[in-house]
């Protein structure tokens, strides 16, 4: 009778335990509740679940249920600062080089020598190819004896008509005969600009013979080499003018009157930040995207930008001083769609609402216009699940954020001398 009478009463224990558990408990939880339930004829503090001697349940030896916690990082807390923000217009897009030229020839011949190659850096007037310039050099020649040939003739034929013009003062020849000697002289002279124009066009096919750059900049195609017969108007190189990169920004209409020239830019484009300036603004929105568009300008001159590089950043339209700003991680978004953010408070973390300013996106900061106050600590980041009263240690700090400078979590205690312990909520208890 006995026997069955204990069956039913252990399956009723075991279910209390199982039950503790599932609620939260621990299986120190779930012990004390099968103590309390000891058969008839056990000591009497034993049926009262308390640990041997009548401990409390909530000491060191009991059922304390913890606290959830959290460890964080110096860099995963900022504190509330007054700081400089910038309310800016986003902008995005490519970085393209000032200028691309492309060289071609202005006559047909054979290429002699190249001296540049992809990639090279050259300066204005610096020689990049040449031609063979042998028959244009004779060219030249002849003409330069034509010019001096024709001048001869023109100095002539106004000398003899000078003289013809003393003779017919004094009567000495008749006038058919002035007018001879006039109309010599107006074709010696033209004889003579005739030649010169053919010296001006020997010397400049001479001179198109060496291939020179027309500015600063960078070879990006060379499309000749040395040997080959080039015709006229083909093209040789394509040059790129990089000292200056510029953006093509668009912007919406409605923001079209907060841009203007000599704008400050910031830039952020291969892993760095840059500051440029916005150039030129077009008159005009583009009445199919409803955008007018901005173009910017970043100096670039020791070529530390790749043209076509893509960029990010905001044209500078206001600078506000002394505000309060946090990193821009920090502000999380509730279900309610409204900000706040996690603070710690007493080693706990606390959901505080704020009020949002100006967002700075280039340097990842916000302005706070309420909700938080000068020195307050601030969750920044994912640092994984965190919830309100959770306990919060920095790492690295002085004071832990735990109270009593334990780890949320954990308990301490100096072993089994009788020494004090403390649990995770801070509650001290004397260990039997």
């Amino acid at each position: 009778m006995h026997s069955l009478v204990r069956f039913p009463l252990a399956s009723a224990l075991a279910s209390v335990a199982l039950l503790t558990v599932a609620c939260g408990g621990s299986s120190k939880d779930a012990a004390s509740a099968a103590g309390s339930g000891a058969p008839a004829g056990a000591p009497a503090g034993a049926q009262k679940g308390g640990a041997p001697g009548g401990a409390p349940s909530g000491g060191p030896g009991g059922g304390q249920r913890r606290t959830a916690s959290v460890v964080l990082g110096a860099a995963d807390v900022a504190k509330v600062a007054r700081g400089s923000i910038e309310a800016g217009i986003p902008i995005s897009g490519d970085l393209r080089p000032i200028e691309t030229l492309s060289l071609k020839s202005r006559l047909e011949g054979n290429v002699e020598q190249v001296y540049v190659r992809e990639g090279d850096r050259v300066s204005a007037g610096a020689p990049l190819a040449r031609f063979e310039a042998v028959d244009f050099e004779s060219t030249l020649r002849s003409a330069e004896a034509d010019v001096i040939s024709a001048r001869t003739a023109a100095t002539t034929a106004q000398w003899n008509y000078d003289q013809s013009k003393d003779l017919f003062k004094v009567g000495a020849i008749a006038e058919r005969d002035l007018r001879a000697t006039e109309q010599a002289a107006a074709a010696a002279k033209a004889q003579q600009a005739a030649a010169e124009a053919r010296q001006r066009a020997a010397q400049s096919q001479v001179r198109d013979t060496r291939i020179v750059a027309p500015v600063n900049g960078t070879i990006q195609f060379r499309r000749v080499q040395g040997g080959e017969h080039i015709l006229r108007g083909a093209e040789l190189f394509t040059l790129v003018r990089n000292e200056i990169l510029e953006l093509t920004a668009s912007l919406p209409a409605r923001r079209a009157n907060e841009v203007k020239p000599g704008q400050p830019v910031r830039f952020l484009a291969d892993g760095r930040t840059f500051t440029g300036k916005v150039a030129r603004v077009s008159p005009t929105i583009d009445p199919a995207s409803r955008s007018i568009t901005a173009y910017v300008q970043i100096p670039n001159p020791k070529g530390e930008l790749k043209g076509n590089t893509f960029s990010s950043g905001q044209i500078i339209a206001q600078t506000l001083q002394g505000v309060m700003v946090v990193p821009q991680p920090a502000v999380r978004t509730g279900q309610d769609g409204k900000p706040f953010v996690y603070r710690i408070t007493g080693g706990e973390l606390e959901q505080a609402p704020v009020t949002l300013g100006v967002v700075d996106e280039a340097r990842s900061l916000v302005e706070i216009k309420d909700g938080l106050q000068l020195g307050d600590q601030v969750v920044v980041g994912n640092v994984g699940t965190l919830g309100r009263g959770m306990k919060a240690q920095i790492i690295g700090n002085d004071r832990t954020g735990a109270p009593g400078g334990a780890r949320g979590g954990e308990t301490r205690g100096s072993g089994p001398d009788g020494a004090s312990r403390t649990d995770s909520t801070g509650r001290r208890g004397k260990r039997p």
